[in-house]
Parts: structure tokens; C-alpha cells; sequence
């Protein structure tokens, strides 16, 4: 999609966001079910889930697991429209600035928590400043980065044994109930677009008193049109939040999310009408379209911010050598799998960055991401070869194995490499087993994009020291280019700026990309009014019971 933003000169003016849609369904009309009439209000209804890496807190959480609740329950300063993926105000009244440097935000005076307290400009900087706050070890307390006087509450050394400068961002200042100013240390043009990613979410008083709690990290309280009622190993529940008064109010009374470690059993039970909605079709229905047949007009493919990557793990010592890694990345044939496992769900990835988004660049990997064998298997010879087993790790419950076989087939074939995948009984697992760095080889990774824009497929996962950086990428001259990318006065500058540090991804190659997604779903013939949104996930705030 395009963001724009208009600014008059030497006026202060309100950030209007306009977009072009980032892509619709392949297939029926839109973006998922026809209505069958009006929506109706009121049911329950039950979704695919899966296990939460973390507890339930904005600032914490970096995977979908998680995310999808979290943003069932909170509501943030702008919302992603469900159609488009452009940033509408949702508790922001306003977001003002004149130079890109100091943003004002006025928020609307009528939204409530879930537990009956106003949400005011406290609510936000308090928790902008404990996630920004590095001893607090939050995931996404890197996005505060642009917030002038962020590096004086980080660590002065690595085991954070000393304590930083301070505990509260200078650049953040409430100057009443319903409005606070953003200070930036440089010019961020798109700030205001970043505004409604999770990271951002306000906390409520309570969450201060005792912000370590386990109680609120499975029980978190929100502004959204949800509130979490019951938090369990299989199922997470939620139901209206009574104080909600948004513009985005839920159809459905109840929501559960069901915890399931095998992506083909959430299908087989949407099929027989036990599941009501599922964002995972396993691969073997997807061939020849079996799942069509199945369940006909209660299927969508959307075209969604969502990249599929291979990280290599920074531990193994075989894979320092970027020739190794080209060659890995040669030898895989990306558009015979796509073809014969995704059934053309899934586009050859040609750049670390999804189609979907302005400032994309087809053929940003280079001849990396081209299909050939023969130039693969003598730079793999030539570089020594990988000597034991190369291990491809995925989660069991997220139906990647299919493919994660089909590409270690294609590594014995074509490089001679002993290729073994390596399933973990769950995302979360996986993800623990990452973190801790206990895996060799490489792992699946994926990232379905916080915001529409290129610099969201760039700084998250490879700017130094970034949470979602599982490949340990450390180059300053990525990090720089970052740096004046968002600075930049106009969006074509920053993007041309973007593309360029996208480019350097190539010399090393600390992740190679595989396939772009579009999210094909399906669901139950209780439910209607069906929207997946550009993101892959599926709108809360339109679906329905029949």
C-alpha cells in the first residue's frame, strides 16, 4: 500500500493518510464472504490459535500467537483499515507536526480501559517509558528508538548490571489529560504510521502497580472491543469489553481462541462445522485446490503483508561463509514448491520486503534468490561443503513441514547436502529454542508486517540488537542508512534510501527470502460477513453468526 502524508509549509497541520488497496481476495468478491444481509449482533464463535511466546503485553509480544489477541483487546492511536491497510485515528483525535520532529497527539475524551478508568496521555508515556526502559527486557522496546533520549535508558554494559541514566524517555511530555507531545532526535517521516502497531498500546493504572504481574499478562486490560474473560493452555476466551464507545465495535458477544498443535486438525474440524475460522490450510489440500471442493464459497485467498524467510542460526560456525549461503539459496527451486506445495498461494520471493507494500523492489536478493543448481553445487564444493547433518527447524503446529521437506529434498539433490528437518511440537518452542540459541542450521521465520511500509521489513529484524533480529545481522552501515532513510523529507527519498540498505542484505546474506504469502483461509457456514484484512488476519469487527 502507499501512506502519503501532506504537509503545508511552515504550518502545523493534522497528518491525513491517504492509500491505494494493498491487494484483495484471488478469489469470490472482496476480501471474504458475502454478506447474507445485514450483520447480525450477538454468538459466539471459536477461531484457530495458537500458544502465546509471551504474556498478553503490547510491548512484549513480537509473534502473531499473541499479537492476534492483543489486538483484539487494545486499541492503539490509529487503527490499520481493514480494506486498505491505512492508518485511521482510533484514540487519537489528532497526531499534529511541522517539521517531522515533534508530534502532537490529542486524544478522544470518551475511551475507557476495560476496567472503567479513562485512558489519558499518562496511559500512553508511562508505557512508552517502561517498554523503552531496558532493564524492564521488553521485545519491542527498540521501536521507542526514534524518541529523543532513548539511548539514555539503555544498558551501559551488555549483562545490564549497571543501571542506565534514567527511566523515562525526555522526549515524551504530557501536557494534559488527553494530549502529549513526541519529541524525535531525528526527523521520522513516518512515525505516525508506525503509531498502530502493538509496541504502542497504552497501559492502564493497574498494570503499573505491578508491571511484572503473571495475572495481567494472561488477563491484560485493554481499550479495545474485547477483554479477556479466561486464559488457559487450550483455549484463550474473550468477550465484549462493556466500556468500549470506539468505531470499531464487534458483531459476536464471545470469541475463543483455540490452542491447536496440528494445523490439519483446526482444518478437519472447520470442515465439519466444529471450528469456525481457520488462517492455516494444510498443504496437501491446498493441492489441486481439495479445499475448494471441500468447503466451496467458504474460502478466501488474500493478497497480505506476510513474507516467508530461512534464517541461518549465528551459532553455526559451517555457515559463516556467505558463499555457503548463496549456494543454499541457489539451490532451491522457490517456484516448483510454490507451485506443487502452496498450489500458487505463495509468490518466489526476489526481496527481503512484501509486494504489498510502497517502496517494495522486485530482484532486491539478485542472483541469491534465482534458481541454479549447477552455479550452486560448485560455489557450495568450492566453499568446502556443510560436513554432518544440516538441520532445518520449523513448528510442528504451524503445517510447514511439507515444504521444509520439499527444499531439504532439493538440497540433497542438487547440492548433496545431508538435510534433515527438524519439527518442534510448537511455535512457541521454537521460538524458546531460537532465543536460547540452541539450534544449528537454519529455521523458518516469517514476518507478517506491524505497519505498511518497506522500513518495517528492514529495521525490526536486522538493525543490530533489534528483538526480531534472530540472525544477529550487525552491520553500522545498514543501521546508518536506516537512520537517513527516515529523516528523509519525502516518502520517494526514504524509500530510495530503504532500498539501498535492503541491497547490503545481499553481500551477507543472514536470511534468505523464499515466498511472498497471500493468506488463504476458511470457515464454518455458522459465520458471515467473513473479512481477512491486509495483514492475513481476520477482522474482528466485521464477522458474524448467521
Amino acid at each position: 500500500m502507499r501512506a502519503r502524508r501532506s504537509l503545508a509549509a511552515a504550518a502545523l497541520v493534522t497528518i491525513a493518510f491517504t492509500a491505494t488497496a494493498c491487494g484483495g481476495s484471488t478469489d469470490n468478491a472482496g476480501n471474504g464472504a458475502g454478506a447474507d444481509g445485514p450483520a447480525k449482533d450477538g454468538g459466539a464463535i471459536t477461531i484457530r490459535g495458537c500458544t502465546p511466546e509471551n504474556p498478553l503485553i503490547g510491548s512484549n509480544t513480537t509473534e502473531v500467537c499473541g499479537g492476534n489477541v492483543i489486538d483484539a483487546v487494545t486499541s492503539k492511536l490509529v487503527r490499520y483499515n481493514s480494506d486498505t491497510a491505512a492508518p485511521e485515528n482510533d484514540l487519537a483525535e489528532s497526531i499534529e507536526t511541522t517539521d517531522n520532529k515533534v508530534f502532537t497527539v490529542k486524544l478522544k475524551k470518551d475511551r475507557k480501559f476495560s476496567d472503567g478508568t479513562p485512558v489519558q496521555a499518562k496511559n500512553f508515556v508511562d508505557a512508552w517509558n517502561f517498554a523503552a526502559y531496558a532493564p524492564n527486557g521488553q521485545q519491542n522496546g527498540y521501536f521507542f528508538e526514534p524518541v529523543a533520549g532513548f539511548a539514555d535508558l539503555q544498558c551501559p554494559d551488555e549483562e545490564c548490571k549497571t543501571k542506565p541514566k534514567t527511566n523515562k524517555l525526555p522526549g515524551l511530555k504530557v501536557v494534559d489529560d488527553s494530549t502529549f507531545t513526541i519529541t524525535t532526535s531525528e526527523a521520522v517521516s513516518n512515525l505516525p504510521v508506525r503509531l498502530g502497531y502493538s509496541a504502542f498500546v497504552p497501559q492502564p493504572d493497574a498494570f503499573f502497580t505491578d508491571p511484572k504481574s503473571t495475572e495481567f499478562g494472561k488477563m491484560p486490560v485493554g481499550a479495545g472491543p474485547f477483554k479477556v474473560t479466561s486464559n488457559t493452555a487450550t483455549e484463550i476466551v474473550l468477550e465484549k469489553n462493556p466500556e468500549y464507545t470506539g468505531d470499531f465495535k464487534a458483531h459476536v458477544d464471545k470469541v475463543t481462541y483455540r490452542i491447536y498443535n496440528d494445523a490439519a486438525a483446526a482444518y478437519t474440524e472447520v470442515v465439519a462445522d466444529q471450528l469456525d475460522f481457520t488462517d492455516i490450510i494444510p498443504s496437501d489440500q491446498l493441492a489441486g485446490d481439495q479445499w475448494k471442493a471441500q468447503l466451496g464459497d467458504r474460502t478466501v485467498v488474500r493478497d497480505s503483508g506476510v513474507h516467508q524467510t530461512l534464517t541461518f542460526t549465528p551459532n553455526d560456525e559451517q555457515l559463516k561463509k556467505p558463499e555457503i549461503r548463496k549456494a543454499i539459496s541457489q539451490a532451491i527451486d522457490r517456484k516448483t514448491i510454490t507451485e506443487k506445495v502452496f498450489n500458487g498461494t505463495r509468490t518466489p520471493a526476489t526481496s527481503w520486503v512484501s509486494p504489498v507494500v510502497d517502496g517494495y523492489k522486485e530482484g532486491a536478493c539478485g542472483d541469491a534468490c534465482t534458481f541454479d543448481k549447477d552455479a550452486a553445487k560448485k560455489a557450495y564444493d568450492a566453499a568446502g561443503g556443510y560436513k554432518g547433518v544440516f538441520q532445518i527447524s520449523v513448528n510442528g503446529d504451524g503445517g510447514h513441514k511439507l515444504w521444509a521437506d520439499a527444499v531439504c529434498n532439493q538440497l540433497k539433490s542438487n547440492l548433496g547436502m545431508n538435510c534433515q528437518v527438524n519439527t518442534t511440537p510448537d511455535f512457541k518452542t521454537l521460538r524458546t529454542q531460537i532465543k536460547a540459541g540452541e539450534l544449528k542450521g537454519a529455521h523458518r521465520s516469517g514476518w507478517q508486517m506491524d505497519y505498511p511500509s518497506i522500513e518495517n521489513f528492514l529495521t525490526p529484524l536486522y538493525t543490530k540488537n533489534a528483538a526480531s533480529n534472530d540472525a544477529k545481522y550487525d552491520n553500522p552501515a545498514f543501521d546508518k542508512k536506516l537512520v537517513d532513510a527516515a529523516a528523509a523529507k519525502t516518502p520517494g527519498e526514504a524509500n530510495t534510501l530503504y532500498q539501498e540498505a535492503e541491497a547490503m542484505l545481499s553481500d551477507g546474506l543472514p536470511v534468505i527470502p523464499l515466498w511472498s504469502a497471500a493468506t488463504p483461509c476458511a470457515w464454518s457456514t455458522k459465520v458471515t460477513n467473513v473479512k481477512v484484512t491486509p495483514f492475513g488476519t481476520l477482522d474482528m469487527s466485521s464477522i458474524s453468526v448467521k
